[in-house]
């Protein structure tokens, strides 16, 4: 039981419960006159104990006993103080006790073990042999056992309630709690499931689980073991039980279904990067086939055939592309990316990647500009030249990409202490402030994929910052829409140690 919840405090004599009883049962045979279960209200009439104490009037006494009413009436008002600060003190001993079970749930997100901790709370809370919990199933509208004292066998947790013809289901139904006293003067009362598992239900507690005025189940508590049955701090403290609990399986819920999404999610993601990556590859030979076969014809046809065939070794080398950047973005994604070191000219590289470029430039009349500082220094970098390029290559392909005619593009590197910081500025579309992280998702659009009008599958600027990290850099974007863009590199000179 919870021993970190302190000792019980009702009659400490009561034996050890047999395993519990599921109180939700199926639909009772008619009866002409079903005595009313009995829904609970605040209670406001005087319990057995104050009417007992009640001040008695002079009247009332019998000749010769005035004399003695006033002592006897100091001493029956001292009784009764002692009783209402006895029941003080176990009203705030429950509340202690509900609080630290408060702290348990909240801090248990794991299903199972979350509902055999309320099934236990209930159980030494309210002093009773068993306890279930009943759960909504959203498939079948009907109620299932979740839990019970002792353990759900395999029976139970097939058994369907019905929300029209079990005492759980006018719970949930009503969103009230109820009580029966005695369940044997109670025709909707049925006692299969007490006969299957040896176990006599004598009296019933039950309270609707609820989040968000939505009803998710019942929580069931049976057999009080005190004489006096159960009482309205029982009431109280199944209530407020619930209440916590429907929170905290609730969360619970949730949790998993996040949990559930996620593998999925990590399921299509590897399926997709094992696409990707197996396309890649076998795309690989027939192309090569084809570029060697388009390079032998080229020395043998002339004229019209000769300028079809040069449309074809460009459609070719464009495809080649794509097919590494799906290769490079696996590498990234599988963190196999190796690098082959060497120190080169930084400086040298933007020069080779401008005159790549120079050609496309010139057909949009746009201008590109540089700067280096130091302005005679070759800029040596400790990295693989082979990357760094494809960074470079993939930010200017942008830039000139969504930059109109007579557009300008301007890059600037400048060595400070022992890292370059690199800018590619451009007069283009510009980014709006919401995707400055999104842009560099793999396969991430600027614009919708139905309506673009620029060419690419959103792999470049993922690749790059994968290039860039695996160099120990970073790379960002600041931009306004309709004025352009400017994309920041920091890369160290050398490998960090």
């Amino acid at each position: 039981m919870l021993k970190y919840l302190g000792n019980t405090p009702e009659d400490s004599n009561t034996t050890e419960a047999k395993p519990a009883a599921p109180s939700a049962l199926e639909e009772a045979p008619p009866m002409e006159e079903a005595p009313p279960m009995e829904e609970l209200s605040p209670m406001e009439e005087l319990s057995p104990m104050e009417e007992a104490h009640a001040p008695v009037s002079d009247d009332a006494l019998p000749r010769g006993l005035e004399q003695a009413r006033e002592p006897a009436s100091s001493n029956e008002e001292l009784s009764v103080v002692h009783q209402k600060l006895a029941r003080a003190e176990q009203r705030i001993t429950y509340l202690e006790r509900i609080v630290k079970v408060s702290q348990i749930l909240n801090s248990t997100l794991t299903l199972e073990p979350l509902l055999q901790i309320i099934i236990q709370a209930a159980t030494e809370l309210i002093n009773t042999d068993a306890c279930s919990i009943m759960l909504m199933d959203k498939n079948s509208g009907e109620l299932r056992f979740a839990e019970v004292t002792g353990g759900v066998t395999e029976a139970l947790r097939n058994l369907s309630i019905p929300l029209d013809s079990s005492i759980a289901g006018l719970i949930v139904r009503t969103n009230k709690p109820f009580l029966i006293r005695d369940v044997r003067n109670d025709p909707r009362w049925h006692n299969q499931i007490d006969q299957a598992i040896d176990f006599e239900t004598k009296s019933i507690l039950g309270v609707p689980l609820k989040v968000r005025d939505q009803v998710i189940g019942a929580l069931e508590v049976v057999n009080k073991r005190s004489e006096e049955g159960f009482t309205q701090d029982d009431i109280q403290i199944a209530t407020t039980l619930a209440s916590q609990a429907a929170v905290a399986l609730e969360n619970a819920r949730l949790l998993d279904e996040l949990q559930i999404a996620y593998r999925n999610l990590s399921e299509l993601d590897q399926i997709k990067s094992d696409f990707v990556n197996i396309a890649a590859h076998e795309l690989r030979t027939p192309l090569a086939v084809i570029l060697g076969y388009a390079n032998f014809l080229r020395e043998s046809v002339h004229g019209q055939a000769s300028e079809q065939l040069e449309i074809v070794v460009d459609s070719a080398m464009h495809l080649r592309t794509l097919i590494g950047d799906m290769v490079n973005l696996h590498h990234i994604q599988t963190n196999k990316v190796l690098l082959d070191r060497s120190v080169f000219s930084l400086r040298q590289l933007i020069l080779d990647v401008m005159e790549e470029f120079s050609d496309l430039i010139k057909g949009k009349g746009q201008s590109l500009t540089k700067k280096f500082a130091p302005a005679d220094d070759p800029l040596n970098i400790d990295g693989d030249r082979k990357k760094i390029y494809l960074v470079f290559a993939n930010l200017i392909s942008n830039a000139v990409k969504f930059t109109g005619e007579k557009g300008r593009i301007h890059i600037n590197i400048q060595l400070k202490g022992y890292k370059y910081h690199i800018n590619v500025i451009d007069t283009g579309i510009g980014i709006a402030e919401g995707d400055y992280e999104r842009i560099f998702d793999q396969f991430h659009q600027v614009e919708p994929s139905l309506t673009r009008k620029y060419q690419g599958i959103g792999l470049g600027l993922s690749i790059a910052k994968g290039m860039v990290e695996v160099h120990q850099g970073r790379i960002w974007v600041q931009s306004v829409v309709g004025k352009g863009s400017n994309f920041n590199v920091v890369i160290p000179s050398a490998p960090e140690k």
